[in-house]
């Protein structure tokens, strides 16, 4: 591993760290403070508000990620594309939230919890603003990691201070809006800065090239919000707030774990992409390596998350949510099986440009889960999600692994210098 590699995935561990440090700080004084009801008001809040910043993002965060690590040397390229990407996440940004803003006024359940979504829309400004996609094109996950700490660590005293009670909910959730609003504005200095980007005006054909180039790759994200965002609303719908904040509670914890892994995938990906630009030998080498690791490391934190399960809940919770006990012990296998779903989508099929395959995929995976979900929900709350949310992810990484047998990527086996 070299020295820039390692720094990246030093940094954004660091990031991680910080992002799922502060929660595990924050979280048992929270759902103590706002009880399972509040704190599954919050938690079904900002799923609607993901939805926002699901738009927002696009495809950028992968497909301007790609074209920044190929072109990061090239000024123009990098501002034309920077300037384009902007323009389209603000408008993105206007279209979600008036249309959330018209679901909130006609949609009674979404009325009465108003004013939480309305302080958690704040953070799709932070979302437009924050160049997470060119930190990693450019490989520099340093500063994201500066700006996403500071940021972070002024929420910790401010929700200790402000949020005091079930009615507080809404103070928590802008709370953490302001957090990332003053992240992106320190990221966005350390771009200036850096005089990375100069002032391009985007062309509409700019603007549909970086759309088109991004498709795909939306469209991945749309089917994958069927089933981690909506599965969080489709739960406050059917089964009420209560059985939303046990759900919240044990999928944090399971964030948490997956926060171990994440740096990986986001620094190995530009790497990847880099590496099979230049040799598609050397490329495979590399792929097979993070395969071969990642399997290792994600079983051993799976295996340890789910012995450890009624420990974590009671240590972090208290005995009053013991419900969401039955719901780690399911979302305990996900590290393990996200994993190697990265390996076999994001690592490989994204980069040797199977995106319209990869869409297609999580595209069945989402209407799968929604099927299965609805029953499952309905019948089981809580644990009839968790256990839609983790049989989804393994049919999304059996499928995944369908297509590269098929397609005969050497991925496992096979004559590397034929490809």
């Amino acid at each position: 591993m070299d020295k820039t590699l390692f720094k990246n995935i030093a940094s954004l561990f660091g990031i991680q760290g910080m992002s799922y440090l502060i929660p595990l700080i924050t979280l048992p004084y929270l759902v103590r403070v706002l009880d399972p009801v509040g704190y599954g008001s919050l938690g079904f809040s900002l799923a609607i508000v993901q939805y926002c910043c699901m738009l927002t993002d696009y495809g950028f965060n992968l497909s301007a990620t790609q074209q920044i690590a190929v072109h990061r040397d090239e000024k123009h390229k990098v501002s034309k594309l920077f300037w384009s990407v902007l323009c389209c996440k603000v408008g993105m940004a206007m279209l979600s939230v008036l249309a959330v803003s018209i679901a909130v006024y006609f949609v009674p359940k979404l009325n009465d919890l108003s004013l939480i979504i309305y302080s958690g829309l704040l953070m799709v400004l932070g979302n437009v603003l924050f160049p997470t996609w060119l930190f990693q094109g450019k490989e520099k996950m340093g500063w994201i990691a500066i700006s996403n700490i500071t940021a972070r660590l002024l929420a910790i005293p401010l929700i200790f201070i402000f949020v005091n009670k079930p009615e507080h909910a809404y103070i928590a959730a802008l709370i953490s809006s302001l957090t990332i609003i003053l992240a992106s504005c320190i990221g966005l200095y350390f771009v200036w800065r850096q005089k990375w980007v100069v002032w391009y005006q985007p062309t509409l054909a700019d603007l549909s090239e970086v759309l088109r180039d991004g498709w795909h790759v939306f469209i991945s994200s749309a089917a994958i919000s069927l089933y981690t965002t909506s599965t969080t609303v489709i739960l406050g719908f059917i089964s009420g707030p209560m059985a939303v904040g046990y759900f919240v509670a044990a999928d944090k914890l399971r964030q948490a774990v997956l926060g171990l892994i994440t740096p990986f995938f986001q620094a190995l990906y530009p790497r990847v992409n880099a590496t099979m630009a230049k040799s598609r030998l050397e490329g495979f080498l590399l792929i097979r390596k993070i395969l071969k690791w990642q399997s290792i490391f994600t079983f051993a934190l799976s295996l340890v998350m789910f012995i450890t399960a009624p420990l974590m809940i009671s240590l972090a919770y208290g005995e009053q949510y013991d419900a969401a006990v039955p719901v780690l012990l399911l979302m305990a296998w996900l590290p393990f099986v996200i994993g190697l779903s990265n390996v076999f989508g994001m690592q490989t099929l994204l980069v040797l440009g199977y995106k319209e395959t990869f869409s297609k995929i999580l595209m069945m995976a989402g209407l799968i889960h929604v099927v299965l979900n609805l029953p499952l929900t309905y019948y089981n709350a809580e644990v009839g999600a968790a256990i839609s949310v983790l049989l989804t992810e393994i049919i999304v990484t059996t499928m995944m692994l369908v297509v590269i047998a098929k397609k005969e990527i050497p991925l496992f086996k096979g004559n590397l210098n034929a490809v």
